[in-house]
């Protein structure tokens, strides 16, 4: 026991001897010098002992700016700096409270020191204990990019454990050790410059390059030149990997949108095949669907409104499949076989719905907001974002598929599909009830319409016209994959989305469309029966 006791006699004896030094660091809020300084009448010494402030690594010179900037730092007669804070005030030389003299005014600043105030609350903010405000302050330097701000992010990266505060401290010192008169200065600054591949520091770099008015080259340095060119380079490379990587992307993100749009086409073009102009009709109905779902939950149930989706979509489902069963049974059933007619009263229906829905809704597109869960994204790449959204329907996109594979292979409904669709005579013969299963199948159709209405609403404007922009895609995808061929729809509406996100930068969306629609043409003239044959009599 005897050890414990000195043990505890130790950490006493000890802790007595800290405790007067802290509570001396406590109460000297800045150097002397500094202060001094700052009160005296003198503005550029004023504006050096505030850049001085933020360059300390310490929560006082931190207060003292922010008083600054607010107006609530306190100059008395006798030179003593004041920090107010309510009726009373804090003394910057001693750290006491006292009360605030009746002679005490404030500091006044000029543009010139309410720079340097910016610059040096920036640099202070370096040492913040909330890590949102050290990397919103690393981002001010990197734009600023002052050399004599480098000793304080240097400082602050020695003590920095989060990652992305360290790449934003990394960038803010490569942006002020740039400017360096220090040739190994500006080296190590290039250095960082490519290795953070971020594409804002290349016109910096290409500069170091340019050759000045008397022919010289802008940087001095050959060696400091050739790592620019090898920076450039490097962010060259990275970018070309961030387009190819997000085209993909966007390329699948388009692709999963064509391919809920052209699903349920597939189907009742494959099994009927009517050339349903109105389909694209179904597609906005959904969309309105989701819009006036939305428009409850914000009257009824307003703390549930971050799940309207999710409640959006069996309502939209419903809805839609109503829609298409009682054309299906009103229309399109007294048309079979005659294609012309059948593709001129869709479109005069597509006419009818675009129209009962500007009557309700207005002409003007309306306003349908992601839910919080859907909102923003994942940076990956270092500037690529990959929107929640637009996962969030791909994989929806590829649930559906499966839902709809599963339907077709293992339930009685999808049974009599398959066998209409191979041979409508002889289902017929054996029984199959046609005229019901055609009218099951439309519905099941248009619901799946309904579903990608749902998605659209959370990608871009919902209006009457929202239908039109896919109905000519959703056919391209259909003759391509193949009439009535579930693997034909979902191969093509991949391949076609990826294949426009990757033609649209070189020339433009219209021109992406042409070469597309002329690729199809000329696939089909090779492959009348797109990339998967249908199978059974019905092919003959």
């Amino acid at each position: 026991m005897m050890w414990i006791r000195s043990f505890l006699r130790g950490w006493l004896i000890a802790a007595a001897l800290i405790a007067p030094l802290h509570a001396i660091h406590a109460a000297e809020l800045a150097p002397a010098a500094i202060l001094a300084a700052l009160a005296s009448d003198d503005n550029t010494a004023r504006n050096e002992a505030i850049g001085q402030l933020g360059l300390l690594a310490s929560p006082g010179g931190a207060d003292i700016l922010a008083a600054l900037a607010s107006g609530q730092l306190l100059l008395t007669a006798d030179g003593t700096l004041l920090i107010k804070r309510g009726n009373e005030a804090v003394n910057c030389t001693t750290g006491d409270t006292v009360s605030v003299p009746a002679d005490a005014q404030p500091i006044s600043l000029n543009n010139r020191l309410r720079r340097a105030l910016q610059a040096a609350q920036a640099s202070s903010e370096l040492f913040s204990t909330n890590g949102a405000t050290r990397f919103a302050a690393a981002q001010r330097l990197q734009k600023e990019g002052d050399p004599a701000r480098a000793p304080a992010i240097r400082r602050a990266l020695d003590g920095e454990q989060d990652p992305e505060v360290r790449q934003a401290l990394n960038i803010a010192l490569a942006a002020s050790s740039i400017k360096s008169p220090d040739a190994e200065e500006r080296l190590r600054a290039v250095a960082l410059m490519g290795n953070s591949m971020d594409p804002a520091f290349r016109p910096v770099l290409s500069a170091m390059l340019a050759q000045g008015a008397n022919g010289a080259p802008a940087e001095p340095d050959a060696r400091v030149r050739a790592a620019a060119t090898k920076a450039i380079s490097q962010i060259d490379k990275h970018q070309t990997i961030v387009s190819w990587v997000g085209n993909l992307f966007y390329g699948v993100s388009l692709g999963s949108v064509l391919l809920l749009a052209a699903l349920g086409l597939a189907i009742t073009f494959g099994l009927m095949g009517v050339i349903n102009m109105a389909h694209g009709e179904l597609l906005m109905i959904g969309a309105y669907s989701t819009y006036v779902v939305q428009l409850l939950f914000k009257s009824m149930a307003p703390q549930w409104i971050n799940w309207y989706v999710v409640v959006a979509l069996p309502v939209a489902f419903v809805l839609t499949a109503l829609v298409g069963m009682a054309l299906e049974r009103t229309v399109i059933r007294w048309l079979y076989g005659r294609p012309l007619e059948t593709l001129l009263a869709t479109w005069g229906i597509s006419l009818c719905l675009m129209q009962a829905v500007r009557s309700i809704f207005g002409a003007q597109n309306v306003e349908v907001a992601n839910p919080s869960w859907l909102t923003g994204g994942i940076t990956v790449l270092g500037n690529l974002v990959l929107a929640y959204n637009r996962m969030v329907i791909i994989g929806f996109a590829l649930g559906v598929v499966v839902a709809v594979w599963l339907v077709l292979n293992f339930t009685r409904l999808g049974l009599f599909v398959r066998a209409i669709t191979q041979n409508r005579r002889m289902a017929d013969c054996v029984g199959v009830p046609t005229g019901r299963v055609d009218m099951l199948a439309f519905g099941l159709g248009s619901g799946i319409a309904g579903l990608a209405g749902v998605a659209l609403s959370q990608l871009g404007n919902v209006g009457p016209d929202l239908g039109r922009a896919y109905i000519v895609d959703s056919f391209m995808v259909v003759v391509l994959g193949g009439v009535g061929q579930l693997a034909g729809t979902v191969v093509a509406a991949f391949g076609l989305g990826a294949l426009n996100k990757f033609i649209e930068p070189f020339w433009g969306a219209v021109i992406a469309k042409i070469v597309i629609l002329l690729v199809i043409v000329l696939f089909v003239q090779k492959r009348p029966q797109g990339l998967f044959a249908p199978k059974g009599r019905s092919v003959e």
